[in-house]
């Protein structure tokens, strides 16, 4: 679809919160808003969906092309995406179905939308199918929403609002990482199909977690540290070492990549031991970042700006 046209539906869908007219009128839309691959630039782009039970789904149809659309190649590179469904707005995880789960979810969508398996006649490409799995703030056993804070009222609040959800998707990789496992050892043995690769599932929670994490630490070294550091010069030391533990993890995340590159001849040992260590650093880095700065993050209300009662 022409930029232009793009552009009309999405104006038309954010001023009547989600319904529009024309060749979508009626039908299920969603905005998806994605990162470029290779620019960086954040684009949004409207999509039909279809819904299965508790799953939120899109096909990478691009009409039926020899080509995939621009938006899944950007969620391939960044998973992590913004999803406005009606007046609602979340930030989400795109995982594409893979292999038996893909064809059964697809078969439910052309069941549903017919549209779709003509696109899928018309190409020799497999239709991506993506689920967007909403990256609701999970705490570090799994617990999902009822462990953030109640209210964000301050800049502890906020940074424990982070921590949660960066330890839950921590835990949801590990727990992957370890089904995984559990796969490869029942498909042990003679006569037995090969063991399964690391899984694009994986591959997007890691990519996800990691480029959210990086985030979160430029955002640490360039605004937060240095305003608080500049009323509490005394704890320069405790910067300092939180400065060299996001290098520390930033070479973990770097060397992590490097087995994401290629998931067919990725070594899932090796993985795993990428895994933990960076878990354990992590963890520590997390734990000794709580400990030194939420009394003083206490003190300072969030959003900047917060009316006095």
């Amino acid at each position: 679809m022409p930029t232009s046209f793009n552009q009309s539906v999405i104006d038309e869908f954010r001023a009547n919160s989600g319904k529009v007219g024309g060749p979508f009128e009626g039908g299920d839309l969603l905005l998806l808003t994605t990162t470029g691959a290779k620019s960086g630039t954040e684009r949004t782009v409207p999509l039909g969906y279809v819904r299965h039970d508790d799953l939120l789904m899109i096909v990478g149809s691009n009409l039926g092309s020899e080509r995939h659309p621009d938006w899944f190649r950007n969620l391939m590179a960044h998973p992590l995406v913004r999803v406005e469904l009606g007046a609602e707005e979340f930030e989400a995880i795109a995982v594409p179905a893979e292999g038996e789960r893909r064809d059964r979810l697809f078969a439910h969508v052309v069941s549903a939308e017919p549209g779709y398996g003509e696109y899928q006649e018309n190409t020799a490409r497999v239709l991506p199918v993506v689920v967007l799995e909403p990256a609701a703030t999970t705490g570090d056993d799994g617990s999902e929403a009822d462990e953030r804070p109640s209210e964000v009222t301050n800049l502890a609040d906020k940074l424990m609002e982070v921590h949660l959800w960066l330890r839950g998707q921590l835990r949801h990789v590990r727990d992957e990482v370890d089904a995984h496992f559990a796969a490869r050892a029942a498909h042990q043995g003679p006569g037995e199909p090969p063991a399964p690769g690391l899984g694009l599932q994986i591959r997007q929670r890691c990519l996800a977690f990691c480029q959210s994490l990086e985030f979160h630490h430029r955002s640490e070294d360039a605004h937060l540290f240095p305003g608080i550091e500049a009323h509490h010069p005394h704890l320069g030391g405790v910067f300092e070492r939180l400065r060299t533990e996001h290098v520390t993890v930033a070479r973990l995340q770097r060397e992590l990549s490097v087995h994401l590159a290629d998931l067919a001849g990725a070594d899932p040992g090796r993985f795993r031991t990428e895994l933990e260590r960076m878990s354990t650093e992590l963890t520590a880095h997390l734990d000794f970042e709580e400990e030194t700065l939420l009394p003083l993050l206490a003190e300072i209300p969030f959003p900047p700006g917060r009316p006095a009662p």
